[in-house]
């Protein structure tokens, strides 16, 4: 990868949601960076396509089952020889208004946003104290931070869950293990095709104009957040939700 400098050289870190958008920029990123890489996710085939290309091992998984994700995050642990840092991606989105909202509908929600990233921090934590230091990053939203507008109320509590739980996290694990969640804004994903994908340019969208950057953020813009959440730079960073929004301000 041009421009790549070795900056997680040695590091073992296993990614959640890895088959597209943030987790795949992520894996392509740390893998041109040195790093030994475990890639899950429940798109088997995109997920093993990934994989190959950069070398990384490919472990399919439901994050939504309890059970299996913890087997994964153990045989991740195992191809990799133990795990320095965790990045979890994997997310989804919903919008209905609150009267149609189902619990079915709310349940997947939070199980795959909410659920899975303290099930994988939970079934890592024995192999993140053997390294001694060790990095935990977590991709919330400028949702959890304010809700954007209406329908997205179950969405938006699912990730101000994430960042309350990698705050409490911070606070527990400290000093060996930091731990950071990452509010993005509107970023071009398959994730969020369906709000994106009526524009030609999703830059047009009208609600684009709120940010200061005025264009939505590529997925290779988060996985830099996640490269300085992960490597030595930020070495005194534990604790905090990085906005990177363009400067759409969600404080």
């Amino acid at each position: 990868m041009t421009g790549a400098t070795g900056r997680l050289a040695g590091r073992r870190i296993l990614i959640t949601g890895a088959a597209s958008g943030i987790g795949a920029a992520t894996a392509r990123l740390f893998a041109g960076e040195g790093a030994a890489l475990a890639l899950l996710d429940v798109q088997a085939t995109l997920l093993a396509e990934i994989a190959t290309d950069i070398g990384a091992s490919a472990i399919p998984v439901d994050l939504c089952d309890a059970a299996a994700t913890t087997a994964a995050v153990n045989a991740a642990a195992t191809a990799l020889g133990g795990l320095d840092g965790v990045i979890n991606c994997a997310g989804v989105t919903a919008s209905h208004p609150l009267g149609e909202w189902t619990l079915e509908a709310w349940a997947k929600v939070i199980d795959t946003n909410l659920t899975a990233p303290f099930l994988v921090c939970q079934a890592a934590l024995p192999h993140l104290r053997q390294a001694g230091t060790a990095t935990i990053v977590t991709i919330a939203s400028g949702t959890g931070l304010l809700p954007t507008g209406p329908g997205v109320s179950t969405y938006a509590a699912s990730k101000a869950g994430v960042i309350a739980l990698m705050k409490a996290y911070a606070g527990e694990l400290a000093p060996a293990i930091r731990v950071n969640s990452i509010a993005p804004g509107i970023v071009d994903t398959p994730m969020v095709s369906h709000v994106l994908g009526g524009y030609d340019n999703p830059d047009d969208a009208p609600f684009v104009q709120q940010y200061a950057l005025k264009r939505v953020a590529r997925p290779e813009e988060i996985a830099r957040a996640c490269l300085f959440l992960t490597s030595e730079e930020s070495s005194f960073v534990t604790g905090t939700v990085l906005a990177v929004d363009g400067g759409r301000t969600f404080h």
